[in-house]
Formats: structure tokens, C-alpha cells, sequence
């Protein structure tokens, strides 16, 4: 008898937004870490809030739901908004290479979502394969270094600094 090898879809978390989001961070999926806490980037050694600590030095600093939710209305006040390129999909681990059978969220409906939406960051290579979707709503559209643990080849100070020139574009430093 063949064994069931199908993997449970697991689904995403809603996005992080509001009517004066200005600029959108994709990413592809959460991982693990973060789909066990319901918070995006949610791995203590993923880069993206210390990025955002450099950026906007005035932040919230702290782990733990009470915090993330401070940090979540601290950049929602900057206009910073996230979400993810996949709304589900079948994965075993956290890497964005085993993401298998994805659904892609509704990325047209961003207008909707973000009436005062100016541009578009890609936070990675995966949510990348997919600007040409977002290239379609008539924004600037960036690909973003990974702020991942598994994106190595970059140094901390180097992903500082492509991340920044972008929110500097956008008004948003």
C-alpha cells in the first residue's frame, strides 16, 4: 500500500496594512517560526525589524505578541505596509525552495487594499518571480535583498543599505 505523501497546506497570514501604506513589502511565505507566532518575520535571526530598528531608530524594541503588535502599529504609522506573495501553499521547513502548490494572493487588489500605495518591495528572489504581477498596478518596483538567515551572502550592512535607499525614495526616512 503507497503511503499518503502529501504535505497539509499551510496559509499565510493577513496582511499588514493600512490606507496610508505607502510603500508594500512582499515576501514569499512565512516560515516557520513566524507561522507558529502568527507575526511576520517572526525568526529572531531574520534581519528585517533590526533593518527597520537601523532605519527608524525611534522603534520599538522587544520580542513577544504585545511587542509585535507595537512594532506592527510603529510602521504602520511610517506607511510601511507587509504582506506576502503566497496566501498558501505545501512546505516542510522554512526555505522558499521547498515552497510547493503555492497560491498566489491577490495582488491586483492592492489598490484596494492600499489606497495611497506608491511602490512595491520584494523582499527576496521568490516574491521577486512575481513583479511581473505587481509591475501590472504602475509602480515603482524593487527587489529587495533577503533579510532571510539563509541569505548569507549578504552582510547585515549590506541589506541596510539597499533597504534604505528605497525607503529614502519613497519619503519614507
Amino acid at each position: 500500500m503507497k503511503k499518503d505523501t502529501a504535505k497539509p497546506v499551510l496559509a499565510g497570514l493577513a496582511p499588514l496594512v493600512s490606507s496610508d501604506t505607502r510603500l508594500l513589502v512582499l515576501g514569499s511565505f512565512p516560515g516557520a517560526a513566524s507561522l507558529v507566532a502568527q507575526q511576520y518575520y517572526g525568526h529572531p535571526q531574520n534581519h528585517f525589524w533590526k533593518i527597520l530598528q537601523a532605519i527608524w531608530p525611534d522603534g520599538p524594541i522587544g520580542t513577544g505578541a504585545s511587542s509585535y503588535q507595537i512594532r506592527s502599529e510603529w510602521l504602520l504609522s511610517k506607511g510601511l505596509g507587509l504582506w506576502d506573495v503566497y496566501a498558501a501553499c505545501e512546505r516542510e521547513g522554512s526555505l522558499d525552495s521547498a515552497i510547493r502548490n503555492a497560491q498566489v494572493n491577490d495582488l491586483a487588489g492592492l489598490r484596494r487594499l492600499c489606497p495611497a500605495l506608491e511602490a512595491i518591495a520584494h523582499n527576496g528572489g521568490e516574491s521577486f518571480k512575481h513583479s511581473k504581477h505587481t509591475l501590472q498596478l504602475g509602480l515603482p518596483v524593487y527587489k529587495l535583498p533577503s533579510t532571510s538567515p539563509a541569505n548569507a551572502s549578504w552582510s547585515f550592512e549590506r541589506k541596510l543599505a539597499a533597504w534604505r535607499e528605497v525607503f529614502e525614495k519613497h519619503g519614507l526616512v
